[in-house]
């Protein structure tokens, strides 16, 4: 039989487990109250354009007369357009030559400032790039890349070199358009390498100095390892961006020269406004845009192991 003790000791227990349950629903109440507009935003303004957009590419709709469902012929015709297929290998290309380069340059940086010298005034030189409208941007290289009164040029020619077309020439133009939004993002991806680089504790440096080992060692057996969630935020959003490029391409190439800047957003923009108002193609190849970044996001996610994280381990 209970004694009284053991009874009033699980009358206390029961209310304070009743207490906690009542802090913890107060709790969740307030969670939901404070993400509330947020939710409201993300189920207006993207959630049901996105689920909009992914009927639309069923329907063949030009905008003025009503949409006609044809099932899956824009993403036959889409498939069948190689004009599709050139743009999309055209981004590929435009990724692989700009992510790679781009995070080697934000992490460099970073280890830089870390190691050597940072100040708030270097941290916002290297933010202003990523700060500045993208057409303000793409206007300022238009002009340094002039073929004929570029600054780059009249450098080149300075010392004895010839001119280049940067943007003019189908061989360069993607370099070029890279080359660009690798100096407007790299120093906003630098500082998040730092901030990244500033919550490693320093003991585990001093005891790596105290058993020999030097910067590169460093770097490679405690910082990188432990920068693993920034890199993934940093390679997700560069990525992201990267396949979304548009802004900067419409102002200085077009799309051109010769098709060799035409990326997939470009093709789309192209299909909606250039191609006869095709509503439902446009629609059906950033469907495919979507399911492409979710792939590759989910990839990197699952590669970098991101719900894991080595910081942890040495708290």
């Amino acid at each position: 039989m209970q004694t009284q003790s053991d009874q009033s000791r699980a009358g206390s227990t029961n209310g304070l487990s009743r207490y906690i349950n009542t802090v913890t629903n107060n709790e969740k109440i307030v969670a939901l109250l404070f993400i509330l507009p947020s939710l409201i935003g993300f189920i207006a303004f993207y959630a049901i354009p996105a689920v909009r957009s992914l009927l639309i590419s069923f329907d063949k709709w030009n905008l003025l007369t009503p949409a006609q469902y044809v099932g899956l012929q824009n993403y036959q015709e889409l498939f069948s357009d190689k004009r599709f297929w050139a743009s999309l290998i055209t981004t590929i290309s435009y990724v692989a030559i700009s992510i790679p380069i781009q995070t080697a340059l934000a992490v460099l940086i970073a280890v830089v400032m870390d190691r050597i010298y940072s100040s708030a005034f270097l941290r916002g030189i290297l933010i202003l790039p990523w700060l500045a409208p993208s057409v303000v941007v793409a206007l300022l290289w238009l002009w340094i890349l002039d073929p004929s009164l570029g600054v780059v040029n009249s450098a080149l020619q300075t010392f004895g070199l010839p001119k280049q077309p940067f943007l003019g020439a189908p061989e360069q133009s993607l370099l070029s358009i890279a080359a660009i939004n690798i100096w407007r993002y790299a120093g906003y991806m630098a500082i998040l390498v730092f901030l990244g680089l500033r919550a490693i504790p320093n003991t585990l440096y001093e005891v790596a100095e105290i058993d020999g080992g030097n910067d590169w060692q460093q770097f490679w057996g405690i910082s990188f390892p432990l920068l693993r969630p920034v890199l993934l935020l940093v390679l997700v959003v560069s990525i992201i961006n990267s396949f979304q490029v548009f802004d900067t391409i419409a102002v200085t190439t077009g799309g051109g020269p010769a098709g060799s800047t035409r990326v997939i957003i470009y093709y789309i923009y192209e299909q909606l406004f250039a191609g006869g108002l095709n509503m439902g193609l446009a629609t059906a190849a950033s469907v495919v845009l979507f399911l492409i970044l979710i792939t590759v996001t989910i990839i990197q996610i699952r590669f970098l192991r991101a719900n894991q994280s080595d910081l942890a381990d040495y708290r």
